[in-house]
């Protein structure tokens, strides 16, 4: 009797789902971990659990005889330095106990201010901000991981994030879209920069953890080509059938607005991300596995699509 492969995913956010329905489409045996147990729209099928990824032995527990574990937990964003790393550590050690490999997603904050230069898996790691210098400590510290034999590490990383279920997003532009409201940016309207779609990060993750020889690297998921913030948001206001209202918040506006929003306090270091172009180069990916970024045109089709049909409510207002 054959056994299909066991795949665990940590964390049911936009990612982690996306995940999960990409091993399922491809016929693997999918677990999902997350706090509560409980994840709506997904596979009839697919094993949600409930599980606590900063305890190691649990974490080696829920993914006992798996083949490969994904990493798509996290921290609320302003915990990130305290929670992030001891997050980490507890998966890594148990990932290393269950003998499984691992899939990490992450962003771009630990290669710093590129400068306008495109971002390739190169660049060295330059973090001058507090979450920059988190998330370089824990990508050194896979990659230290792999090298060591503890646990076979695949990193992937993108760009802000537009698609179906990213609810972040959507609080600050789809949904104004949708209202034909007011929608808020950042920086400079006008500087290019890369957005990844969710069901983009979802299929490359699943396609990093397929492949033997996508381990001990890191990985740059395919990103549609930049545009501004202004050029997405007309695209967005025109599939939501209204006039584009934009406007775009400063370092000291939301250095103000974050004297009483810790939310907003995080980002105001991250704003040099939205002040100067910000390009992903993923030719890497594309050229070892050959995949393409969905168009920007559909992308925000199906993404204005799926929030027209989940309106706004309290419950998952970001």
């Amino acid at each position: 009797m054959t056994t299909k492969e066991l795949h665990v995913v940590l964390g049911s956010g936009a990612v982690g789902k996306s995940v999960a329905r990409e091993l399922f489409k491809l016929g693997k045996t999918v677990r999902v971990v997350n706090r509560s147990g409980k994840v709506a729209d997904l596979p009839t099928g697919i094993e949600v659990v409930k599980g606590d990824v900063y305890n190691a032995a649990n974490v080696a527990q829920l993914t006992k005889g798996a083949t490969t574990v994904y990493q798509c937990a996290q921290p609320e964003y302003h915990e990130w330095a305290e929670k992030f790393p001891p997050l980490q550590a507890a998966v890594l050690e148990g990932v290393a106990a269950s003998g499984a490999r691992l899939v990490v997603m992450e962003n771009l904050y630990m290669y710093g201010d590129p400068d306008g230069r495109p971002i390739v898996e190169t660049l060295p790691y330059d973090a001058h901000t507090k979450k920059g210098k988190v998330r370089a400590a824990m990508s050194e510290a896979l990659m230290e991981a792999h090298r060591s034999g503890k646990v076979k590490v695949a990193i992937g990383r993108a760009s802000d994030f537009i698609g179906p279920e990213y609810f972040i997003g959507a609080d600050q532009l789809i949904y104004a879209a949708l209202e034909g409201k007011t929608a808020n940016a950042l920086g400079d309207l006008d500087a290019l920069h890369s957005f990844t779609y969710v069901p983009d990060v979802g299929k490359a993750l699943a396609v990093l953890g397929t492949h033997d020889e996508a381990f001990g690297q890191v990985w740059h998921i395919p990103s549609p080509a930049p545009l501004s913030q202004r050029q997405l948001a007309e695209m967005i206001y025109q599939e939501a059938g209204h006039p584009v209202k934009l406007r775009a918040g400063g370092r000291l506006v939301l250095s103000v607005i974050g004297l009483f929003n810790v939310g907003v306090r995080e980002i105001v270091e991250m704003l040099y991300e939205f002040e100067k172009p910000f390009i992903l180069d993923s030719s890497k990916f594309e050229k070892a596995f050959g995949m393409k970024a969905t168009p920007i045109e559909q992308a925000v089709r199906e993404t204005v699509a799926y929030f027209k049909a989940h309106p706004k409510t309290v419950g998952n207002a970001a």
